[in-house]
C-alpha cells in the first residue's frame, strides 16, 4: 500500500535537499548570530529578538507574496510555455522590487511603536539602531525571492541554494568581526550583525542574477526583459496569487512574533529563552519548508498536465514524507531540551549566572512542547504547499486566520498572561494554532483533489 508513496520518496528529497539546504544555511548563521550576541548579555539577544520581530512580519508578507512566482512558472513549465515561464518572472520582479521598498518604509515608520509595547527598556534602545539596517536588508532579500522561485519554479533549485550558502558565509565572517572587533575592526556589537545581514542580502541579488545569466538553459529567461510592456492580465494572476499567499505567512509568523512580545511583558530572560527555542524549531521548520516547495513544484507540474490523480498521490508522498521526518526531529527535541539552551549562553560567566540559568530552564520547558509541534507544523506546511501549487489560495488564506488567530492567539494569551504557566502556555496556543491549521488545510486538500479527480480531468 505504500509503496506507491515511498517510490517517490527520492525524487522528493531530489528536488527539496537544495530548498533546505539554503533555508538551514540562513537559520544556521541566525543560530551562530545569536550565540554570538548571546555572549554579549541577555539583554542584546532580548533585543536581537524584538527586532527581528518586527522584520521577520515584513519578511513573511514579502516572502510568502514572491510564493506566486513558483507555481505560475511550474505550470508554465509542465505545459513547455517558456513564454509564460519569463513573463512570470519579469512581472514578479517588478512587483517584488516594490514590495521590497513598501516594506522598508513600513517598519521604518512603525519603529516608535516598540516604546508602546511594555518591552523592557533597555532592550527597546538596543533594538532601535538594529532594526534600522534590518529592514533595509528586506529590500534586497525580496528581490532575491524572485529569482529564487522562478529558479525552483523550473524544479531548478541548486542555484538559490548556492547563492544563499555563500552570502551565508559572507554574513557569518562579517558578524564574527564586527560583533566582537577581531581583526583590527571595530567592536559593534548588535549593530555588526545587523551590516553582515545587511551585506550577505545584498551579495544574494548580484549572486544569483549573475548565476542565472551565465547559464545557457536560463538566458531565454533572464534576458531582454522589456518592463516598458506590462501586461495587466499577468500582474493581476501575480497578486491575486500572491497577496493571499503573503497573508497565509504573515498569520502564522505574526502568531510568533506575538509570543516574542508576549514573551517580552514577561521578562528579558523569557523573552531571551522564547529566542532560543523560536531559533531551534525555525531549524527543523526549514526542512519542512524545504518539502512544501517541493510539493508546491511537483503539484504545479501535474496540474500544467491536468493530471490530477498523479498530483493527489505524488503530494501524499510528500506528506507521509514529512510526518515521518518530523517524528524524528520531535525525539531529538524531547531527548536534547535541556543541553541545546546551554550552547547559545556563556554558562562559565559568574556576572550573567543567574540570568543564564533561568534562560536554560525557561527554554527546556519550551522545547518540550515544540517538541509535539514538529509535527503539526511540518504537515501543515507541506500542505499548503501542495495547495500552492494547485493555486488555490483564497480558502487556505481563512483556515491559516482561523487556526493562528481565532484559536491559537487568544490560548496564548490567556494560558501565558493570565495562568501560573507563563511562557509555556505561549507555546500551547503555538501547538493548537498548528495543529488547528494542519488539519483543515488537509481536508481541504482532500476535499479538493477529489473533486478535480471526480470531474474526469485525468
Amino acid at each position: 500500500m505504500f509503496k506507491k508513496y515511498t517510490k517517490e520518496f527520492s525524487t522528493n528529497i531530489k528536488l527539496a535537499v537544495p530548498v533546505i539546504t539554503g533555508l538551514l544555511g540562513h537559520t544556521i548563521v541566525q543560530l551562530a548570530d545569536n550565540i554570538m550576541v548571546g555572549q554579549l548579555g541577555t539583554a542584546e539577544l532580548a533585543a536581537v529578538s524584538l527586532g527581528n520581530s518586527f522584520v521577520f512580519i515584513g519578511m513573511s508578507l514579502g516572502i510568502g507574496f514572491s510564493t506566486a512566482i513558483t507555481p505560475l512558472v511550474a505550470e508554465a513549465d509542465g505545459s513547455g510555455n517558456k513564454a509564460n515561464a519569463k513573463s512570470a518572472l519579469k512581472h514578479g520582479l517588478l512587483l517584488c522590487t516594490l514590495i521590497g521598498l513598501s516594506l522598508f518604509a513600513i517598519i521604518y515608520a512603525c519603529k516608535p511603536l516598540m516604546y508602546h509595547m511594555n518591552q523592557p527598556e533597555d532592550v527597546v534602545e538596543l533594538a532601535m539602531p538594529y532594526l534600522n539596517l534590518v529592514a533595509l536588508s528586506l529590500i534586497p532579500l525580496v528581490i532575491f525571492q524572485a529569482f529564487k522561485q522562478f529558479s525552483e519554479g523550473l524544479s531548478q533549485t541548486k542555484y538559490p541554494m548556492y547563492a544563499t550558502v555563500i552570502a551565508n558565509l559572507i554574513n557569518f565572517a562579517l558578524n564574527y568581526v564586527l560583533i566582537f572587533g577581531h581583526f583590527g575592526f571595530p567592536k559593534m556589537g548588535i549593530i555588526g550583525a545587523a551590516i553582515g545581514t545587511l551585506a550577505a542580502r545584498c551579495f544574494m541579488v548580484f549572486y544569483i542574477w549573475f548565476l542565472l545569466k551565465s547559464k545557457k538553459k536560463f538566458e531565454p529567461y533572464v534576458s531582454n526583459f522589456n518592463f516598458k510592456i506590462i501586461e495587466k492580465k499577468v500582474i493581476n494572476k501575480i497578486l491575486n496569487l500572491g497577496f493571499p499567499s503573503a497573508l497565509q505567512m504573515f498569520f502564522e509568523v505574526a502568531i510568533f512574533t506575538a509570543a516574542i512580545w508576549l514573551s517580552g511583558v514577561l521578562g528579558k530572560n523569557t523573552q531571551a529563552a522564547n529566542q532560543i527555542a523560536l531559533n531551534l524549531s525555525s531549524m527543523t521548520f526549514m526542512v519542512g519548508m524545504g518539502l512544501g516547495v517541493a510539493a508546491m513544484i511537483r503539484v504545479g507540474n501535474q496540474k500544467g498536465l491536468l493530471n490530477f490523480k498523479e498530483l493527489r498521490r505524488i503530494a501524499l508522498s510528500i506528506f507521509l514524507l514529512t510526518f515521518l521526518v518530523e517524528i524524528v526531529f520531535a525525539v531529538v527535541f524531547l531527548l536534547g531540551r535541556e543541553w541545546f539552551p546551554s550552547l547559545y549562553l556563556d554558562i562559565d560567566n559568574t556576572q550573567n549566572l543567574a540570568d543564564n540559568t533561568e534562560v536554560i530552564f525557561l527554554t527546556a520547558q519550551l522545547m518540550l512542547i515544540a517538541a509535539f509541534f514538529q509535527i503539526s507544523d511540518g504537515i501543515q506546511v507541506v500542505v499548503l504547499g501542495s495547495l500552492r501549487g494547485l493555486q488555490d489560495v483564497k480558502i487556505p488564506t481563512i483556515i491559516t486566520f482561523v487556526a493562528y488567530w481565532l484559536i491559537g492567539f487568544p490560548i496564548s494569551y490567556y494560558l501565558g498572561l493570565h495562568t501560573n504557566l507563563k511562557s509555556m502556555g505561549i507555546w500551547i496556543g503555538l501547538l493548537a494554532g498548528l495543529t488547528a491549521s494542519a488539519i483543515m488545510l488537509y481536508i481541504r486538500f482532500d476535499i479538493l483533489t477529489k473533486k478535480l479527480i471526480q470531474n474526469g480531468n485525468t
